[in-house]
């Protein structure tokens, strides 16, 4: 199975306050994602993170990347560190990527984007970096923590969740 998420923000204790996130500190905030990431992601899936993973207060991102299941993919999001996209623990480290799933091309970056590759040819668009604040387009979906419930997001789930224009 592939997963999707992003903006998850680990160890960053501004998403409590700008995004009002429901949690009274960071130790719950970050025990909560992990627990809602691996009831989801199993060890022989993959998850593709869109972008801005943790603080580089965080610490080790490696330990972090230890405890989450899956094979883990990093999309670089602006508040990426280099103790983040340096880390062993990335199956693979890049700022955007394409891949066909299911029949769909999705277009993946850890920004939005107004027009993408092939977008009339109904590829889709995965994206973070908006925290569910940015009206989206037809075929565009914000897999970013904010937008789904704090957790991980398969494509089957996505495409039932709106009607695909």
């Amino acid at each position: 199975m592939i997963y999707f998420t992003g903006d998850t923000h680990f160890a960053d204790p501004r998403v409590l306050r700008i995004d009002r996130r429901p949690f009274p500190d960071m130790a719950s905030h970050d025990v909560t994602l992990i627990r809602n990431w691996n009831e989801i992601v199993d060890a022989q899936d993959d998850i593709w993170h869109l972008g801005d993973f943790m603080s580089f207060r965080g610490g080790d991102c490696d330990q972090l990347l230890s405890m989450l299941n899956g094979r883990k993919h990093l999309i670089i999001g602006n508040n990426d560190p280099s103790t983040t996209t340096e880390a062993t623990g990335w199956a693979s480290v890049q700022h955007y990527s394409e891949m066909t799933l299911d029949d769909h091309l999705l277009i993946l970056c850890h920004y939005p984007f107004r027009t993408w590759n092939k977008m009339g040819r109904k590829s889709i668009n995965l994206h973070g970096h908006s925290h569910g604040r940015l009206k989206p387009l037809p075929r565009q979906y914000d897999v970013g923590v904010d937008a789904q419930r704090l957790r991980p997001v398969s494509l089957q789930t996505l495409l039932s969740t709106k009607p695909e224009s």
